[in-house]
């Protein structure tokens, strides 16, 4: 069987920018086992799957990613290169699409500059004590960390968008959290946030710019600035520009996208 392929830059205006999303439109699921094999084959961060729900009247599409090492439940940036695969060359006339996905639903909607905005949950974040191990992979880690139960993820904040670009963890020991990644996050020089995040145990070590860390790093800063609308930063070597806004029990993240290559498979 022959399926097609896309990559998609994604939180970015350019080629080479942000977060690279492969994104395999498919008309039914394949296996898992081939879902993840064709992960670990592209080696991105996060290849997304999707097929159409012509019989819903609640969503358009199902929605899956898979890193090189797990299925996830939930990212931004595959889910936003998806849209714009669905926008641009899958012939989507409407200006929003609606997916379901095991985060429960999930919208994206294109903006007249060109933006395309996730409509994402407000996850909830648990404050504790900072985990031995993330202590001993990064020296600067604060004794308080904040737990993500429906995205295990640790989040940790650090006093200065210069601490954060200079944070080098140990990925060996951060991978002995498994699953679990962890953001790091500051507040912003020139922009209200700043973050990274690495998650090693799932195949990632550190992942160019993350949309679904802000439906905990969104909340998180519309509480300590006092403001529901922020303009984030992903400090990675790649980079990412990203608008965000709390919206009650949703999140706003909004992103651009740059089309790098389409093509075909074989299975």
């Amino acid at each position: 069987m022959t399926y097609p392929i896309y990559q998609v830059d994604a939180f970015t205006s350019r080629v080479f920018g942000g977060n690279p999303a492969a994104v395999i439109p498919l008309n039914e699921w394949l296996p898992d086992t081939a879902m993840q094999a064709l992960a670990v084959e592209n080696n991105l961060s996060e290849t997304a799957f999707f097929v159409p729900l012509p019989e819903r009247d609640d969503a358009d599409f199902h929605i899956r990613w898979f890193t090189p090492g797990i299925e996830v439940p939930l990212c931004g940036h595959a889910t936003l290169a998806s849209a714009w695969v669905i926008f641009n060359k899958l012939g989507w006339h409407k200006d929003s699409i609606r997916f379901t996905s095991k985060s429960g639903p999930l919208g994206v909607r294109q903006d007249s500059d060109g933006w395309l905005v996730l409509d994402f949950p407000n996850l909830a974040f648990e404050q504790q004590e900072t985990p031995a191990t993330i202590r001993q992979a990064l020296e600067a880690a604060p004794d308080t960390a904040y737990f993500v139960p429906n995205d295990t993820n640790y989040m940790i904040v650090l006093d200065s968008e210069a601490d954060v670009c200079a944070a080098q963890p140990d990925l060996r020991k951060l991978k002995e959290l498994g699953n679990q990644g962890l953001i790091v996050t500051a507040k912003g020089d020139n922009c209200d946030f700043v973050s990274r995040y690495f998650a090693p145990g799932a195949g990632i070590d550190e992942d160019p710019v993350t949309g679904s860390i802000h439906s905990v790093l969104v909340p998180y800063w519309a509480e300590q600035l006092g403001k529901t609308q922020l303009n984030a930063r992903q400090v990675s070597k790649r980079g990412g520009v990203l608008r965000c806004e709390l919206l009650g029990d949703r999140v706003a993240i909004a992103g651009q996208s740059a089309f790098f290559m389409e093509g075909s498979i074989q299975l």
